[in-house]
């Protein structure tokens, strides 16, 4: 069996699609048409040239260029989690935060991948190393994205209490205990979410992939499971490090809130 390769053609028929949720947009006035555009033109120009830049990576099999694009998804994902806050924090430690530790969990988890379970040869090639890494870094950015929102909303709702609780001698970890925890089951939700719809709502999109390119679907299937137990352990240690991070950046050594360090909300 072999795969169907797509036409452009086809493509542009699936995109006619997307002219549903203008109406959609339209219909109930949400003024979403042009974010719709946006989003759908930016989509097609960056899944087309990471198409072109991933075929020249492949070929090349060079671990230095691999290591480059690694770096620049980080970075990206860095963009991406300030951008979705409605509170962001100032300063550049936020934003290390913020991309570090997606990342940096990706990272590990796809170093886990590669050195213990999937095998390939050379364990840093990109066909395989980077894939993985995008779909668990890329999980995780979503989870510690949730996690600050969350967080640094609830610190901000909660500030009397969490002031009169911190007078009152406790810590800084303890007055957060409850936005934090929160916060990290916020974060966790949408893999647990995918964990328990997985083979009965939902056939996950590596799966999905690897079966219409013709790989026999028990095979499929055993790579998503190891790809879904990857994502979801990443994901808890970035959540668990971002929820951290924010507690202490939006507190001082002598436990006192310092939400001077979080920008205004939208107007």
């Amino acid at each position: 069996m072999t795969y169907h390769v797509l036409t452009w053609p086809e493509v542009a028929l699936a995109a006619t699609l997307v002219l549903l949720n203008g109406a959609i947009s339209l219909a109930f006035g949400l003024r979403l048409e042009r974010s719709l555009a946006i989003a759908a033109l930016r989509m097609i120009v960056q899944l087309g040239l990471i198409g072109i830049v991933l075929k020249a990576l492949f070929a090349s099999g060079s671990p230095l260029a691999t290591a480059a694009f690694a770096s620049v998804m980080g970075l990206a994902a860095a963009f991406e989690v300030m951008s979705r806050q409605e509170r962001p924090i100032r300063g550049w430690p936020a934003h290390l935060l913020s991309g570090a530790t997606p990342f940096v969990a990706g990272l590990a988890g796809t170093l886990f991948a590669m050195l213990l379970v999937v095998h390939p040869d050379p364990w840093y090639g990109p066909r395989f190393f980077l894939p993985i890494l995008g779909m668990i870094a890329g999980n995780a950015m979503s989870g510690v994205s949730l996690t600050l929102n969350t967080l640094t909303e609830a610190v901000a709702r909660e500030r009397i209490a969490l002031e009169a609780r911190i007078a009152l001698g406790e810590t800084r970890f303890a007055a957060l205990a409850g936005p934090l925890g929160k916060a990290l089951r916020t974060g966790l939700m949408p893999i647990l979410n995918a964990m328990a719809a997985a083979g009965i709502v939902s056939l996950p999109g590596m799966m999905t992939g690897q079966i219409l390119s013709g790989i026999d679907p028990i095979e499929a299937s055993k790579y998503q499971i190891v790809i879904m137990f990857l994502i979801a352990g990443s994901t808890a240690l970035a959540v668990t490090a971002a929820g951290v991070g924010v507690v202490l950046l939006l507190t001082d050594e002598r436990h006192r809130l310092r939400l001077d360090r979080l920008l205004p909300p939208p107007s």
